[in-house]
Order: structure tokens, then C-alpha cells, then sequence
């Protein structure tokens, strides 16, 4: 792939992009899909009752949900489902395919994150797999008085320039056909330009006080490596899945839900 694709700065030092063999590892994907059907109809099957007292519910927390690379808001559902089963009131991002500008985009999150601030009166915590995990942790530093925290899934962070040679490949072509006129796509400017730019001095900026990161992480991360995913100014949290599979297997779901009760309860939003 020629250098001048993607800027220099989103390739540092240090950091390691997949082998193309590595995506053999998201066969796993498979099973994990599996599980998301199996948990899916045994949370249909009515409960017995118990005197066991239930675990803490999200009382309504708002969440927002962030579609990775080349997905839409389809690809978190499952997400949803198991979030909402738990009292969480979830909000997709209104992306039907997360392959438009990252500048355009964020802007766009940023409007909705307004919307749902104003609807609900308080902050919201944005859960996002892999673009969009890095999407909302520059939202975090652009408006942290929307945010109540942020929790990202295989998200590159750190090197994004170092993904699988697949998902390269794929920017590059949205930015040819971009150039060509197509609307809403990734440009030369996303992958090398200003936007880039923006984008990455944005995720190196500190968080905010009182806006919680957490990094979830996976060595079976076929299409990105798992060290650029651990940002050293969040918690780093290791779950076992594959990159695709971090969108919808109830394991993932299940951490997700433990990083959720173990933060403070968002703030009520201010004027």
C-alpha cells in the first residue's frame, strides 16, 4: 500500500499491525453469534422467582451506542437488547454505515448526544466498537459536558493507522471513490489531511475530569492489535473475543454491563 495513504502519525512507534493471517482469528465470530442466540432465547423463558435479591439495574441511564468501521447501528443490537434487559435506555447513533467522514460524524454524534441530554436531563455514557469507540473518545474531550463516560470495544486508538491491511485497504477505496464524487465518504483529508489531524490530536488529549474510559481488549482480535486498543489515560479491560464478535457476543455484553454499574451516576446535565 503506498505510505502517502494514511498519514505518518497514525502508524507511531512501538506498535504492531496484524499479519494478514490474523483475520483467520474472526472465525470465532461464528460461536459467538451462536452465543447471542442461545442467550437470547433463554432471556425469553420466563424466570422462577427467588428470594435472591437482583443485581443493580441502570435505572434508565441513558447510553448511546457507536457502530464500528463499514457497520451500522444493525450491527449493536444485540448490544442493545442485553443492556435494556438490565434497566439501561439505549440510543442508537443513526449511522447506517460508519464510512463517512470523521469530522462529519462526529459532529453528527455530538448534535445527537444534544438531543439526548436535553430529552433526558442528564448525561450519557457512549459505548463504542471500534470507530466509534474512537469517535467517542474525541467526542469526550469536545463536549464532556454530555458525556457521563465512555466505554470502547477494539478500538485502535492508539495506531489506527496499524489495522488489519483489510480494513486499510477498505479506507482507501472509500477515499478513491470519494474522490470521484461520491458523497459521504471518507476523503484523502480523513485518512491524511486536516480531518485526520483533528481526529487524532483529539484522542491524545487527557479525558476529562470525571469521564471515566474504559478500554476492552482482545488478543483473538484478528483486524486490529490489541495493545493499540489500551489507552494508557483509560482502564484497560481484557475480554476474550474476536473483533466482529466484540459487537454482539453476550460475554462482551456482560463486561460492558460490569464497566456500567461500576461508574458514577451521570450528573444531571447543566444549562
Amino acid at each position: 500500500m503506498s505510505p502517502s495513504v494514511l498519514a505518518d502519525y497514525l502508524s507511531p512507534a512501538g506498535y504492531r499491525q496484524p499479519p494478514v493471517w490474523a483475520l483467520a482469528k474472526e472465525w470465532k465470530a461464528v460461536p459467538e453469534l451462536g452465543r447471542a442466540a442461545a442467550r437470547a432465547v433463554a432471556d425469553g423463558r420466563p424466570r422462577l422467582r427467588t428470594r435472591v435479591q437482583p443485581e443493580p439495574q441502570g435505572a434508565g441511564a441513558p447510553v448511546l451506542l457507536v457502530p464500528g468501521f463499514l457497520a451500522g447501528d444493525y450491527s449493536l443490537r444485540v448490544l442493545s437488547s442485553a443492556l435494556r434487559r438490565h434497566d439501561y435506555r439505549t440510543y442508537s447513533a443513526h449511522i447506517t454505515s460508519n464510512t463517512g467522514c470523521l469530522q462529519s460524524s462526529a459532529g453528527m454524534l455530538e448534535r445527537r448526544l444534544e438531543e439526548i441530554v436535553d430529552k433526558r436531563g442528564e448525561q450519557v455514557t457512549i459505548v463504542g466498537h471500534s470507530l466509534g469507540g474512537m469517535l467517542a473518545r474525541g467526542l469526550a474531550v469536545r463536549r464532556p459536558d454530555l458525556i457521563a463516560g465512555v466505554v470502547t470495544m477494539g478500538s485502535p486508538m492508539m495506531a489506527p493507522g496499524l489495522s488489519h491491511p483489510l480494513l486499510i485497504g477498505a479506507a482507501e477505496v472509500l477515499m478513491r471513490f470519494s474522490a470521484l464524487g461520491v458523497p459521504g465518504l471518507m476523503s484523502q483529508a480523513c485518512l491524511a489531511g486536516a480531518c485526520a489531524e483533528t481526529a487524532w490530536l483529539e484522542s491524545r488529549e487527557p479525558m476529562p475530569v470525571g469521564v471515566p474510559l474504559t478500554c476492552l481488549w482482545s488478543r483473538g482480535d484478528g483486524l486490529v492489535h490489541w495493545r493499540s486498543c489500551v489507552d494508557p489515560l483509560g482502564t484497560s479491560v481484557e475480554v476474550r473475543a474476536s473483533h466482529i464478535g466484540m459487537a454482539f457476543d453476550p460475554i462482551v455484553a456482560d463486561t460492558v454491563l460490569e464497566v456500567l454499574r461500576s461508574d458514577p451516576t451521570p450528573l444531571a446535565a447543566t444549562a
